[in-house]
């Protein structure tokens, strides 16, 4: 083999080898609502005292009580919504149905969907709506409850406010487009948009990764 041939061999492989799918690493995890990514083992002692979701109590539309307790051990996505929501919300549930429709029978992955007008969102129209959208009880929790927690939960514990280093005030309403992944252990390791059928995509393939590394 002539030394042409040696290098047009040698061009072929390294193509093959960039065109070869290549293992994701590890998911980051984050801690702040900037979503700087950390790069952790899941055996650093460091995550026994990094955030965590808070504890809360919530009611879904069959009128269940959803806490921690019903996710733990889970991988669940949250975000926030309304039903009488005419804009972003829609488009959101919908691309959140194709996450529901992926893991449809894998009971690991469970999706939760908080209402930030609980005053109108009642269990009842939480069930309606629901129904309207082909919600899976049990799968797919629509919550409402107390304002206050709900808020508390959107701004410190998921970190999906928007506006960031703006003050805000009780009466702020919070209407955000991310779908925030959350891990077997409560850590958050993924924001993504909800509006975008490719970042869609793409939480649906770091859910498929996070059960890999567990």
């Amino acid at each position: 083999m002539n030394r042409l041939q040696q290098i047009s061999f040698g061009i072929y492989f390294v193509f093959l080898a960039a065109c070869q799918p290549q293992k994701n690493t590890a998911l980051p995890y984050y801690n702040d609502p900037f979503f700087t990514p950390q790069w952790i083992s899941k055996d650093d002692k460091q995550l026994d005292t990094f955030h965590r979701i808070a504890p809360f109590s919530l009611l879904n539309q069959a009128g269940d009580a959803v806490t921690n307790s019903t996710f733990a051990n889970k991988i669940y996505v949250a975000d926030f919504f309304f039903t009488r929501c005419p804009g972003i919300c829609p488009k959101m549930t919908e691309n959140m149905s194709l996450v529901q429709a992926a893991f449809l029978d894998d009971p690991e992955v469970l999706l939760i969907s908080h209402s930030v007008t609980p005053n109108q969102d009642s269990v009842e129209v939480l069930k309606k709506y629901a129904k309207a959208k082909g919600v899976l009880s049990g799968k797919w929790h629509l919550v409402t409850g107390n304002r206050a927690e709900i808020y508390r939960l959107g701004r410190e514990d998921y970190f999906v406010e928007e506006d960031l280093g703006l003050d805000k005030k009780e009466d702020d309403f919070i209407h955000t487009e991310n779908f925030v992944l959350i891990d077997f252990n409560g850590h958050i390791r993924g924001i993504y948009n909800g509006l975008n059928k490719a970042s869609v995509n793409q939480l649906i393939a770091d859910i498929g990764q996070l059960k890999d590394d567990h």
